[in-house]
């Protein structure tokens, strides 16, 4: 899936990013404003879409003013495809956050990084995924560690304490891994990557990737 407009997954034509933004805008919209919101086209392609669009009847084309404006008809039976259409990047992220929330055992937190977080990917592009998980057998206790990792370090072993998963939750782990890496490329197409780290090694391991990536909700400790 093309991670910049995941939209050419379902059309290759300008409408189905025209389709979107107009749904993610809510209000009226010019041609131009239309075009500054898309991820691909130019203005005189975006015009042309809705040409398109107002001839079947799923986008609405009125003067307001001195301007001609354009907007979703949410009447139309085909409207919620638009709504579809605009919340696949979305989708994806809750479909994440739904299957790490079955896991047992969980990870503590789960970051996106890199060009799936960001909306710059295309469909070769990798979805990475960090993954935050309690003590491995034979991990070393954070706690025990150096102090000059920072506060944040500290707080985050402290509040996580010294739990640790045992060798068959070890294994069902990996199994878990396994398995959502199938899953991501049946959901996209694209291949994950998945990043594993201790609390105390997030931040020193990740801090430019967490810092420009989307957290996903914290998960309970298992």
């Amino acid at each position: 899936m093309d991670l910049t407009d995941p939209t050419r997954a379902v059309t290759a034509t300008l409408d189905g990013p025209v389709l979107a933004v107009l749904a993610r805008s809510g209000k009226p919209l010019t041609a131009g404003e239309v075009a500054s919101q898309m991820p691909r086209g130019s203005e005189v392609g975006v015009r042309r879409s809705l040409a398109r669009l107002v001839e079947q009847g799923i986008v609405r084309a009125e003067i307001m003013g001195r301007n001609l404006v354009h907007q979703l008809n949410r009447d139309h039976v085909a409207a919620p495809i638009a709504d579809l259409l605009a919340g696949l990047r979305l989708e994806l992220w809750q479909r994440l956050r739904r299957t790490l929330g079955t896991w047992n055992p969980k990870p503590l937190y789960g970051y996106v990084f890199g060009s799936a977080a960001r909306g710059d990917g295309d469909s070769t592009s990798d979805i990475d995924l960090l993954l935050i998980h309690t003590l491995f057998p034979g991990d070393a206790d954070p706690r025990r560690r150096s102090s000059g990792l920072g506060d944040r370090l500290v707080g985050v072993a402290a509040e996580f304490g010294s739990d640790r998963l045992t060798p068959r939750q070890a294994s069902k782990w990996q199994r878990q891994v396994d398995e959502l890496h199938r899953q991501v490329r049946a959901w996209t197409g694209n291949p994950l990557q998945v990043g594993l780290t201790m609390p105390a090694a997030a931040a020193p391991c990740g801090r430019k990737s967490l810092a420009t990536g989307s957290r996903l909700p914290s998960l309970p400790p298992r």
